[in-house]
């Protein structure tokens, strides 16, 4: 066996190596630009646990070419320094990556709320239109439902994470958008009860949650990769349930 093949490390040894030192340099970064760019940080995090995951296999592997070879696992940092951080610049213009963040920051938080809005406010508003046959009341109950259901949900989002972790953007804007979307849900079938005419109003408002309720499906199948009949039975089926809520309760009045 010649001397350059005993100094010279295997390949394996090589990669192994340099995929700690990408993992550590991912994190120290990711520590220092954590209070300025949440967003940024969360991607380096992730792609510090795809490093964690491909060092394993590469782990496995090596232990086990060791076995059969003889060659010595490696022990200690490499020589050439750490890795460069400039991926993370790369990884963000990466079209894959891209969409995920815009599905985790935009439409996650605006789903939630569109389904929250849509399919909550059901009960109230429909229980005041049955109680009372008043197309006014039910418009009020609607308002004050959409807008509560909507400041609501707005605050829980933005303060249950704070995005870094979890990669899920900025907490405020998270918020606003859930929040927003919470009030489009609720003020939709809340909106035809303006019309005087109370049977007139009801069909429109039948009309309305049908139409909010196939486009939660059509965006669970457009961004979750949800099967379309699957995400419209399931969302008939929350409505459903709480439409007759509302119609019991209304009828109890």
């Amino acid at each position: 066996m010649s001397s350059s093949s005993i100094s010279s490390p295997s390949p394996f040894a090589a990669a192994l190596a340099l995929q700690e030192e990408h993992g550590r340099a991912y994190a120290e970064l990711a520590d220092r630009i954590r209070q300025e760019s949440p967003e940024t940080a969360s991607v380096l995090l992730t792609m510090r646990q795809r490093q964690a995951a491909q060092f394993r296999q590469l782990f496995c592997i090596y232990g086990l070419s060791s076995k059969r070879t003889g060659t010595p696992r490696p022990v200690g940092k490499t020589a050439s320094g750490p890795a460069p951080v400039t991926a993370a610049s790369h990884s963000l213009d990466d079209p894959h990556v891209k969409r995920k963040l815009f599905v985790l920051h935009i439409v996650q938080p605006a789903l939630a709320g569109l389904m929250d809005g849509s399919v909550s406010t059901l009960a109230p508003v429909f229980a005041a239109a049955f109680a009372t046959h008043s197309s006014f009341t039910a418009f009020i109950i609607g308002v004050a439902a959409s807008l509560g259901a909507g400041i609501s949900m707005g605050f829980s989002e933005a303060l249950s994470d704070d995005g870094v972790i979890s990669g899920r953007g900025h907490p405020w804007l998270r918020g606003g958008v859930c929040g927003v979307m919470t009030f489009v849900g609720g003020i939709g079938h809340t909106l035809p009860f303006l019309i005087p005419q109370f049977y007139i109003a009801m069909s429109i408002a039948f009309v309305v949650v049908a139409i909010e309720l196939a486009a939660i499906a059509w965006i669970r199948k457009r961004y979750m990769d949800t099967p379309l009949l699957q995400a419209l039975v399931q969302a008939v089926i929350g409505g459903v349930l709480v439409f007759l809520t509302g119609i019991l309760l209304g009828s109890l009045g």
